[in-house]
């Protein structure tokens, strides 16, 4: 799926009201009837809701909503923003409609109003502002705003929560956005939605497919996106019959360490269950019996030294490159690693954990590294290797500027994933679930990403591959446990699972 910045979408629909061809005011019915029908599947049948209208269209959809709810629900009040100005002509129409089914309570707030009672059992309709802001609220709106945070109530916001812009909100007052329970948003999740600093205000959210032109969607250019089933169900490779392990991948892991054993075996479950051919886990001497008992299906590499990586071994046989799992940064691990860099590799690689502690130690090494490499840094990791930042857009921002300049795959962990690729995309993904908060996931994850790198994915549909499936077998994984006790290694005994389910969508 596409994702576009707010004033991309309002193209979108402008070119669907001059093709479609669909008024304004049918298009914002369209929206209305995807809202109402949403409430209607959710709200208890004597649920009293609460209407915050305000002048543009998003109150427009809101008096639409209202309206057709009105015939449903008894308990429907309007609280309409009166900010001295002109409703516009489609929220007019609607207005003018609500009052003719003379069915619904419609009041006035302007500067001069006490604020309306809403009780804490009470559904909140946030229609008050769309996606077209672009300045903080003040005055009379930041006021409405704070007095329905306070109110306890459940809060439903149409499209976007009033007050927040749809990409960057560094220069936003957070004590005037909405702080919805929910999210009906229309057609495309925003791109703010997607970053951390705005989970307190969008709540859940859910898409709302209005029938926009799909001419337009595709015409329109767009560097982000958002990983969803059947993008993930494209990338996949089938199997073909005389398939064998040969020509499958040989995968070469270098991992663990004195007390970081653990890291090395998980991230080689999700190197094997990713469907590697063969698969190589290099260890230091300690690691040996830890390995062979706890994955027979692996072969065993061991390092000079007892306690850590020191030394790689021959290259050559293998397609891919994987390091970092439980490796620690000690020196001689770091001289390792700089001597494995200066063979001026030429095999696909993934770095994660300790691998990127090094490289943030040595940022010259960052020319060392093939083409597209792919980076899994968490945000801790990636502010080692860049700096910190204030906020999530920033952070987003200075992925993409890595990537692009480094020729790096930067898989930005997250509730929602973000892959920076060198081709100057970001692709957003869907699954995963807070669960995977716990130690040893970004290893599995690792491995994974590992297994299809060997297997020939080009590195860009491997992460986005793999992100994905890493997520979907934990979202599977919960399913039949809970996301408190969700382990690492509950992700790689659903990889199955979730590869099956991925087939059959």
């Amino acid at each position: 799926m596409k994702l576009f910045a707010t004033s991309q979408i309002a193209g979108i629909d402008k070119y669907t009201i001059e093709h479609e061809p669909i008024s304004d005011i049918d298009l914002m019915e369209r929206a209305a009837s995807t809202l109402v029908d949403w409430i209607l599947h959710h709200a208890e049948p004597d649920q009293h809701m609460v209407f915050f209208v305000g002048p543009g269209n998003n109150g427009g959809d809101a008096l639409a909503a209202a309206r057709m709810l009105a015939w449903a629900l008894s308990g429907i009040e309007v609280y309409i923003l009166d900010l001295g100005k002109e409703m516009s002509d489609s929220a007019n129409s609607n207005l003018e409609r609500l009052q003719q089914q003379n069915r619904t309570r419609i009041s006035y707030i302007d500067a001069d109003s006490p604020m309306p009672e809403i009780k804490s059992t009470d559904w909140v309709i946030d229609g008050l502002f769309g996606s077209g802001l672009s300045r903080p609220l003040k005055g009379l709106p930041a006021k409405v705003v704070k007095h329905i945070n306070a109110s306890g109530a459940t809060v439903v916001a149409i499209d976007i929560p009033s007050g927040l812009m749809g990409e960057d909100n560094r220069e936003n007052d957070r004590d005037a956005i909405i702080r919805a329970d929910v999210t009906l948003t229309f057609q495309f999740p925003k791109i703010s939605f997607l970053l951390p600093e705005n989970d307190p205000f969008t709540g859940s959210w859910v898409v709302q497919d209005i029938g926009l032109h799909p001419d337009a969607i595709e015409k329109t250019e767009t560097p982000f996106f958002y990983t969803d089933h059947q993008v993930a169900r494209k990338l996949l490779k089938d199997r073909r019959t005389f398939a064998h392990k040969g020509n499958l991948g040989h995968a070469l892991l270098i991992a663990g360490s004195y007390g970081k054993m653990g890291a090395a075996v998980l991230a080689s479950r999700g190197c094997l269950r990713s469907g590697v051919g063969l698969l190589t886990t290099h260890v230091p001497r300690l690691g040996y019996s830890i390995l062979q008992n706890s994955i027979p299906e692996a072969m065993a590499s061991i390092d000079q030294s007892d306690l850590m990586f020191t030394q790689n071994p021959d290259l050559a046989p293998f397609n891919a490159i994987g390091i970092g799992p439980g490796l620690d940064t000690k020196c001689n691990t770091g001289r390792g690693v700089q001597r494995m860099l200066e063979e001026e590799l030429k095999k696909p690689m993934v770095i994660d954990a300790d691998g990127l502690n090094l490289l943030a130690r040595n940022p010259e090494w960052l020319k060392l590294l093939p083409p597209e490499t792919i980076l899994t840094p968490h945000p801790g990791e990636f502010a080692r290797l860049t700096h910190p930042v204030e906020c999530g857009y920033e952070r987003l921002q200075l992925a993409i500027d890595f990537a692009k300049d480094n020729g790096v795959v930067l898989v930005l962990k997250g509730a929602y994933t973000a892959i920076a690729c060198p081709d100057g995309t970001c692709w957003f993904n869907s699954t995963g679930n807070p669960g995977m908060a716990t130690a040893g996931s970004g290893d599995v994850l690792t491995g994974i990403l590992l297994g299809l790198l060997a297997q020939g994915y080009a590195a860009k549909d491997a992460a986005i591959l793999g992100v994905f499936l890493h997520g979907m077998a934990a979202d599977l994984a919960v399913e039949e446990s809970s996301q408190e006790a969700l382990l690492a290694g509950d992700i790689t005994q659903h990889l199955g699972l979730a590869f099956a389910t991925l087939k059959d969508s």
